[in-house]
């Protein structure tokens, strides 16, 4: 059953879309799921693919969906072969979402972020931002000080230290939208095995590094990361509400 819309009046219905395009003008909220354990990666594509095809038809609500993969790469389409350095490590999913290689696994966040972008500003570049100031504003929480740089998509941290600077990567996005609902999502580094990583060039890019709450000396639960993403995902797409995992 599609949940129904918050009756607004007209005047906060304009005050809202003047704040932000990507909240829905009829405040319908988005259902916020979580599921415990390890889902297999290509079992969650299949569920995504049949939720983003309902939404379309106008069959299901909007979803959030948070998860944990077990340790796994996955190829956006913009994938270089070269850029996979083992690929003998874990199991390789070739995908339909935007961006190169990727890595999933244990104490990282994935949220599937399944949206009517017809609902929310048709804007696909903006859409990213959003999703980008999404997770700064949940960094925001843990003190954690996180920016978007120009032609890197993701969200980045500046570390420093006696003698040495570097940005390093702490948040991965990678979309795809069909007739105009998103789908695939980010990735948030709690506290996963950043030696995971090395089998690959994360993102393509060999130049600057990843990093992890964990890694930056922050002791946070997936609870807790959960609690921040959600809280901060309200103020930039709007209300949720309790929902049901697909898997």
């Amino acid at each position: 059953m599609l949940s129904e819309p918050l009756n607004m009046s007209a005047d906060v219905t304009e005050s809202l879309m003047a704040v932000s395009p990507l909240l829905r003008a009829d405040g319908r909220p988005v259902e916020w799921a979580i599921s415990d354990g390890y889902v297999d990666y290509a079992q969650a594509e299949a569920a995504m693919e049949a939720r983003v095809a309902a939404i379309a038809a106008g069959e299901a609500n909007e979803l959030v969906w948070l998860l944990e993969h077990p340790p796994l790469y996955t190829a956006g389409v913009s994938a270089k072969a070269d850029d996979l350095l083992m690929p003998d490590r874990f199991p390789v999913y070739k995908t339909g979402r935007g961006g190169q290689f990727t890595y999933h696994g244990p104490g990282q966040r994935v949220a599937y972020v399944m949206l009517d972008l017809t609902q929310r500003g048709r804007d696909v570049r903006g859409f990213v931002h959003g999703m980008e100031d999404w997770i700064i504003g949940a960094l925001e929480r843990f003190g954690v000080e996180a920016g978007m740089r120009e032609g890197r998509v993701g969200v980045w941290v500046e570390r420093k230290g006696a003698g040495w600077a570097r940005e390093d990567k702490i948040a991965a996005i990678g979309v795809k939208v069909r007739k105009w609902v998103s789908f695939h999502g980010i990735s948030l580094n709690v506290e996963p095995d950043l030696d995971h990583f090395g089998g690959i060039v994360p993102c393509g890019i060999t130049e600057h590094g990843v990093t992890s709450l964990m890694d930056l000396g922050i002791l946070a639960s997936m609870d807790d990361a959960d609690d921040a993403l959600k809280t901060s995902f309200q103020k930039c797409f709007g209300p949720v509400v309790d929902g049901q995992p697909p898997l």
